[in-house]
């Protein structure tokens, strides 16, 4: 179910023959010395990151991911105002006000377009006495472009799927939140009594139909939009529509806890029944006051809900956090409890592992459990201050827990995927086959429907001769294993041009 209504679908893809796991390996040789030849050279390394097949994206939020030209393009086309003394993006149009401008005439003004996308995004960020940190001025930047985000979801989509393509992405998992604002107020109308979430879940009943239907709705229409602007299943199709995508639902941690549970028990009841939406996360700065204060209860909402449906997948967002944003006893149990009681099978970010409560015993329960870890280092690096060695991806890679690359929010980064694996290479001494590892990781770990092409380093049995019918059985019956095999022959095309380019060698 491509994000761009059904472009590319793996249900449709025809059925080839899986990779030996030696497949081309002169090939594969070849690339791996040119890898270490070019590792020290930025420019040559970029480029042969550019082209390296990447499995999976999955910590992406599709808000985040514009870049902020489009927010104000957008704004520009919609005949919005500029608040220049605000630097934001204001919901109306001009009414002739001092520090007002409208969107329409910022490409006649480049100081004041430069001061936007500034405002905007991550770009020439430096700490002032009114923007202190990059923690403040990362999320500040939402709020910014608010006005204009819900009328334009569909060109996001189209825009994201476009960058995935130019990664080289297979596959991606795009964080959501349709029908946010009506679920926020339905909740508001139900306070919690005593955690009697049964109780909460019976006075939301009535309106859960309604608001399920509204979010699937946004997300049609989303969707379609999408599908217009990359002209999907025409011969003119933009290379986005290749890009296999779903939705995680992304429910807002910073407001009231009856809130937060409506937009949990809309959530999980739009994950079950709708197979867009992959699994469900929570969202928003984890260091917020009522983020903090309810972060346990938040766990046991999860768990509630897990209860109610277990085959919902959930990826959730803990350990964003360092000693300087909170007391170190709010450092000590979030990613373990994300997993223990809410029942996490990825961990976004996991920052403060070092922090937990015996952090040896619960990196082997991870490694043990194979429960992945969305690693983001530009984001990291912006909003924590955490960099290069100080970041625990060398951690959980000696502990054996599963790590994957994500892009977190690429657009107020002004990054990609493929800054995140340069990061990665520059930071650690990684090899060409971490890579792969780390790429195959995506979508080993993603929540596709369907049993891995993979056991552990080797192809599973059943597809050992490549052209049996066991094999050939097994991969219709596996969307996930049709798009790593997908992933596999990308990887084998890729070395053969490596191998070819005078370029690298």
């Amino acid at each position: 179910m491509v994000g761009a209504a059904h472009a590319n679908t793996a249900n449709d893809a025809p059925v080839a023959a899986p990779p030996s796991p030696t497949a081309s390996p002169n090939a594969a040789e070849t690339t791996a010395q040119i890898f270490e030849r070019i590792r020290h050279d930025p420019v040559r390394l970029a480029m042969f990151l550019r082209r390296f097949p990447k499995g999976a994206d999955l910590h992406n939020h599709l808000v985040g991911a514009v870049y902020a030209e489009r927010w104000l393009e957008w704004a520009a086309q919609d005949g919005l105002c500029i608040s220049t003394a605000q630097a934001r993006i204001l919901p109306t149009q001009c009414r002739a006000r001092t520090g007002e401008m409208s969107a329409r005439d910022l490409a006649g003004d480049e100081d004041a377009r430069n001061d936007m996308i500034d405002a905007l995004s991550m770009r020439n960020f430096r700490p002032g006495s009114d923007d202190r940190s990059g923690h403040d001025h990362f999320f500040g930047t939402f709020e910014r472009f608010a006005p204009v985000e819900d009328r334009h979801q569909g060109e996001a989509l189209a825009d994201a799927l476009e960058q995935a393509a130019r990664d080289h992405v297979v596959y991606a998992e795009f964080m959501i939140s349709p029908a946010l604002a009506p679920m926020i107020t339905s909740g508001m109308h139900h306070p919690l009594k005593n955690e009697d979430f049964a109780a909460a879940r019976a006075a939301l009943a009535p309106e859960l139909p309604g608001l399920a239907a509204q979010a699937r709705h946004e997300t049609d229409v989303m969707e379609a939009r999408a599908h217009e602007i990359l002209q999907c299943g025409t011969p003119q199709a933009r290379p986005g529509c290749a890009v296999t995508a779903r939705y995680l639902f992304q429910a807002i941690r910073v407001v009231p806890a009856p809130a937060v549970f409506a937009q949990l028990d809309v959530g999980f009841e739009l994950v079950h029944a709708d197979p867009r939406f992959a699994g469900l996360n929570i969202v928003g700065p984890e260091d917020d006051a009522t983020a903090m204060r309810d972060y346990d209860l938040h766990m046991r909402m999860f768990r509630a809900m897990k209860a109610v449906h277990p085959d919902v997948h959930l990826s959730l967002h803990a350990g964003e956090l360092t000693p300087g944003l909170v007391p170190e006893d709010g450092l000590d149990h979030h990613i373990r409890d994300a997993i223990a009681i809410a029942g996490a099978e990825r961990i976004g970010h996991g920052v403060d592992i070092a922090w937990e409560h015996d952090p040896s015993a619960l990196l082997q329960d991870m490694a043990r459990k194979h429960v992945a870890v969305e690693i983001a280092l530009t984001s990291n690096e912006e909003i924590l201050g955490i960099r290069g060695a100080a970041h625990p991806f060398s951690l959980y890679r000696a502990a054996n827990v599963p790590t994957v690359l994500s892009t977190d929010d690429e657009g107020v980064s002004r990054g990609d995927l493929t800054q995140e694996y340069q990061r990665a290479v520059t930071a650690w001494n990684l090899s060409y086959d971490d890579l792969k590892s780390i790429s195959r990781n995506g979508l080993t770990y993603a929540f596709l429907g369907g049993e891995s092409l993979w056991n552990g380093d080797n192809v599973i049995t059943r597809c050992q001769a490549r052209q049996s019918y066991t094999c050939t059985s097994f991969m219709k019956a596996s969307e996930k294993a049709r798009l790593q095999l997908a992933l596999e022959l990308q990887f084998e095309q890729f070395e053969r041009d490596m191998a070819a380019m005078s370029l690298f060698r």
